[in-house]
């Protein structure tokens, strides 16, 4: 806590504010000095250096990273959009990722100082094994985690390079690094399902135990609509990740945010717990939505008390 800035992280991401603007940087910057808690990022690298696990997953993931991209095809596929779909298709069934979208970019999804000057994003799922990740907080789940962003590298640069090949741009964004574009609004706008209490994304099919990665492009793919499941209204009665939170950083009501109404994590509580717990997981591991086989029934519940509700 003595590396703690001056500034309250809360405060950095808007907590309060009435007014819209874009998002700021505030944690997992490249340089350590472009944000006020880049001494706290590198506490927490030191304390992950302690497990010699960590240091070969983070070899592993950086491999990938360093993976070198092709030209760009002179050969445009005009035809793309079908191509790809047959090509997803492809990349599903042989395990590289488990769920695709497709957004048109949103300039106010862009954070400050970022540029993102590509049309769409290709947006990448890709799914915690439910065992590794249920050890939170111990080693075993940040270890998982880092797997499982090394699959959302490999399956970004993947897409990126199959994109160029058939003659359109193609730039892969993946995490935990902060890019260009800040990831949840477009997964939310493709389909990946709805925003929880926990601050992440919640899809039937994979709970909110997955990760996200990113391709900007210029292909003119056919834009994946957003879904509703009732998962909003779940959460407002729901308190089982917010009970099992050990530093309480999660809210019971939704709190403005840079003039908008949404579930949000308190920074400033989560932080000290993340670091030293070499990251957490711990309300993703415990959401209802989470446990295999449970996402499904529960979707489908909410659908039949939705279509009571609605009346003849």
């Amino acid at each position: 806590m003595r590396l703690w800035p001056d500034v309250s992280g809360n405060e950095v991401n808007g907590l309060g504010e009435t007014e819209f603007r874009r998002a700021r940087m505030v944690y997992w910057a490249t340089n350590l000095s472009d944000i006020p808690h880049g001494e706290l990022q590198g506490y927490f690298y030191g304390q992950s250096a302690r497990e010699p696990r960590f240091g070969v997953a983070r070899e592993k993931r950086q491999a990938v990273l360093d993976l070198p991209l092709p030209d760009i095809s002179p050969q445009q596929n005009q035809s793309v959009d079908q191509s790809w779909e047959e090509a997803s298709k492809s990349f599903l069934s042989d395990g590289l990722c488990e769920k695709f979208g497709v957004a048109q970019v949103d300039p106010d999804w862009v954070l400050e100082d970022f540029e993102a000057t590509l049309p769409r994003v290709v947006m990448i799922g890709v799914q915690h094994d439910f065992d590794e990740i249920s050890k939170a907080p111990e080693a075993e789940a940040g270890l998982e985690v880092m797997e499982q962003y090394r699959r959302a590298a490999l399956a970004a640069k993947t897409t990126a390079t199959w994109l160029r090949h058939q003659g359109w741009q193609a730039e892969p964004l993946t995490g935990p690094m902060t890019s260009s574009l800040a990831m949840i609004p477009p997964a939310l706008a493709c389909g990946f399902g709805e925003l929880g209490k926990h601050g992440s994304i919640i899809n039937p099919e994979l709970g909110s135990s997955f990760r996200l990665s990113a391709v900007l492009t210029d292909a003119p793919l056919t834009i994946t609509p957003a879904q509703e499941y009732g998962i909003d209204d779940f959460c407002k009665n729901c308190r089982i990740c917010q009970d099992a939170c050990p530093p309480e950083a999660l809210f019971s009501e939704k709190q403005t945010v840079r003039g908008v109404r949404k579930w949000y994590v308190d920074f400033d509580k989560c932080l000290p717990f993340f670091n030293q717990t070499h990251g957490c997981a711990i309300c993703i591991a415990v959401c209802p939505w989470s446990r295999p086989g449970v996402g499904p029934n529960l979707a489908a519940k909410l659908a039949r008390r939705a279509k009571r509700n609605a009346g003849p």
